[in-house]
């Protein structure tokens, strides 16, 4: 038996969508603690391996249990966008809630991509169902 490295599968579904960099956050009672990521800045990781509830794209994301995106992380001004993402060299992204068989929010992925844009509808569901195949725990 193989045992599960979250940071391949990031690596791979980052591959598989285009995404430049990426986070995964599992759930830890009501916070999120990091799982994997890709082409994230050590200081980003740091200030990241715990995500309070409703908190950065991540946490609110967790809260609403929705995709939380932006368009630019490095001039977001919703407020959403947490300082520190602002440093990851890259553009739009989303953080999508995946779910346990309950429906309960189980983790955060988070994936960002370079260039400007909004992140269309479609794009949004066929990102949210591949992140949905993230291994339970």
């Amino acid at each position: 038996m193989t045992s599960f490295d979250a940071n391949v599968w990031l690596a791979d579904y980052l591959k598989i969508h285009g995404g430049v960099a990426g986070t995964v956050h599992v759930r830890e009672g009501q916070s999120l603690a990091m799982a994997a990521a890709v082409n994230i800045p050590p200081k980003v990781i740091e200030v990241t391996k715990h995500i309070p509830y409703g908190k950065g794209m991540a946490g609110l994301a967790f809260e609403r249990d929705q995709p939380v995106q932006t368009c630019n992380l490095k001039d977001d001004s919703s407020g959403d966008v947490r300082p520190g993402a602002k440093s990851v060299n890259a553009n739009a992204a989303v953080a999508i809630p995946i779910h346990d068989a309950q429906g309960q929010v189980r983790a955060v992925v988070g994936i960002a991509f370079m260039g400007e844009r909004e992140i269309g509808a479609e794009e949004l569901v066929n990102l949210s169902k591949a992140a949905e195949a993230y291994p339970a725990a």
